[in-house]
């Protein structure tokens, strides 16, 4: 297990530190609700520094993101963010990942954690038609995301840049807590506002120090992954691994906002037919309509009992007090209140199909 450099400022926290990809990562400090409620009312601090960062750079590197990822980069200006997804040779996922354009010609593709190693050398193998500049810098880089709606009131005095004047999926780059080159960016996986603070692994500490030097007046508070899970399931945020994976399509997922057939890349044509074709299953959001907790795996069944699914996400949500998930169901399930039932044990517990977000803030 690989330690970020913050593993001893958790251990030092008591934190429940637990294995996850690869990494010794805090999990929880005080309590999945407390935690979350601090995010949605407040302030929190995530350390995510287990995240995959990739510098592609030099003439080409535009030619090969457009290439290998799903979402037309062409559109980034400087100072853009975009999410974006691989997709593989068979229609499902590699990966999906944020694209920041740096430079004129410079841009960090940021990856899951779990996927570094194979998303290195997926975007390596298609590099050698095209020659760009790759970098893996994962393990150079530490990544704060500082979340919730008191987040940029509590951070302004770290910061020259104006926190308020940075729009979602926009990012600087400029000081912060005593870090010149800081890249302050507010692509935030909690629906709370807030943004990501990347810096050098040598900066990591005494920029952590400051943060809840900064925010003790509000609050702030140290964030598990447990809190960053449900968080992200209330704003329907697909999970790696959970609700995509490699066989998985950005069609079937819902992603096909992301899926830009304006330019040729991996199978875009096959993808293409699908949408144009339709698909025979659909990622949906569900609610629970009576008391239980929805799990990773459970089935899906119909009235008559018919399995049509299988749940890709699901917990009890802190914020609304019920059940919800996301899960595969067959096309004719997945209508707006269509009534479904999750397997939970040996009950059949009644559902029905939702729009997302669960969480509207």
């Amino acid at each position: 297990m690989k330690n970020t450099a913050l593993t001893h400022v958790h251990e030092a926290l008591n934190a429940k530190i637990v294995p996850f990809a690869g990494y010794n990562m805090p999990v929880s400090y005080e309590g999945i609700n407390i935690e979350h409620e601090t995010v949605r009312k407040g302030v929190g601090v995530f350390d995510v520094s287990h995240m995959g960062e990739f510098l592609v750079e030099g003439e080409n590197a535009l030619a090969l993101i457009q290439r290998v990822t799903s979402n037309d980069a062409s559109k980034l200006a400087i100072g853009d963010a975009q999410y974006s997804c691989f997709p593989n040779e068979d229609g499902g996922i590699v990966d999906d990942l944020i694209c920041y354009r740096i430079k004129e010609n410079q841009y960090l593709l940021v990856v899951n954690a779990s996927n570094i190693d194979k998303d290195w050398n997926w975007i390596s193998t298609y590099n050698a038609a095209f020659g760009a500049d790759l970098k893996n810098v994962s393990d150079n880089y530490s990544l704060l995301a500082i979340q919730g709606p008191k987040a940029i009131e509590a951070m302004q005095s770290l910061t020259s840049i104006d926190l308020a004047e940075i729009p979602f999926y926009k990012f600087k780059i400029g000081d912060f807590a005593g870090v010149e080159h800081a890249i302050i960016s507010a692509t935030g996986y909690t629906g709370s506002g807030g943004f990501e603070i990347y810096v050098k692994n040598e900066a990591a500490e005494s920029v952590w120090n400051k943060v809840f030097e900064a925010g003790a007046d509000f609050g702030i508070k140290p964030i598990g992954l447990a809190a960053r899970d449900t968080l992200r399931l209330e704003m329907g945020y697909c999970l790696y691994g959970n609700d995509i994976n490699d066989t998985t399509s950005p069609i079937e997922a819902g992603l096909s906002w992301i899926t830009k057939f304006t330019k040729d890349f991996v199978n875009s044509e096959n993808l293409k037919a699908q949408k144009e074709n339709g698909i025979t299953n659909k990622l949906v959001a569900f609610e629970l309509l009576e008391r239980g907790i929805p799990r990773h795996d459970y089935e899906i069944v119909d009235a008559e009992g018919t399995a049509i699914g299988i749940v890709t996400s699901g917990t009890m949500s802190p914020s609304l007090g019920k059940g919800i998930g996301m899960g595969y169901v067959t096309k004719e399930n997945s209508k707006l209140d269509t009534e479904i039932f999750i397997q939970v044990r040996k009950k059949a517990i009644p559902a029905k199909v939702v729009k997302l977000p669960f969480y509207k803030g």
